[in-house]
């Protein structure tokens, strides 16, 4: 599994820390509900926390995500994206006056190397670089053909629903 961001903030009287990760396959809940239970024994063994009561919250992430890492765009391998081209140098291309926005591209994710992206974009063929591209979002489609019916966003588990019971009892 991998740690894609870690955000704490002030909720009352308690800290509320924020994890998200996420696997190749996605993460399942099993899997969130394990490492909610390891960082909470782990966070009230070393103290880090402090003595100020704390919530943890642990989840994927949800489909608004923005695709920046080869990783991302490789979980997202089959799903329909849209991504704004990366905006050209425009040092001594003699523009004045406002900056244009980047054209957007449109496509399904065929293939996501380490440094380069494929996508069917109306029927052809593209590869692009990451570096040819700004973050990517993946477009949300419903009723696709051939696809399991479930939730986009992905699983939350709150720390205290995981059976965390540092949550409840202020650690």
């Amino acid at each position: 599994m991998d740690l894609e961001s870690v955000r704490v903030s002030p909720a009352g009287r308690r800290t509320l820390l924020k994890l998200v990760v996420d696997a190749d396959g996605g993460a399942a809940l099993d899997q969130i509900a394990e490492v909610s239970r390891e960082v909470s024994v782990r966070l009230d063994a070393s103290g880090a926390m402090g003595e100020v009561p704390y919530t943890l919250e642990v989840s994927s992430p949800g489909v608004d995500r923005p695709l920046t890492e080869p990783r991302h765009w490789r979980r997202a391998q089959g799903r329909l994206v849209s991504a704004p081209l990366a905006a050209p140098d425009e040092a001594g291309s003699g523009r004045t006056g406002a900056s244009r926005r980047p054209p957007t591209i449109h496509g399904r994710i065929l293939l996501a190397g380490d440094t380069s992206v494929t996508l069917d974009i109306e029927g052809d063929r593209v590869e692009l670089d990451y570096d040819e591209l700004g973050p990517g979002r993946v477009q949300v489609e419903f009723g696709r053909p051939g696809e399991a019916v479930g939730t986009e966003a992905g699983p939350v588990l709150n720390g205290a629903r995981a059976g965390n019971g540092g949550s409840q009892d202020g650690h």
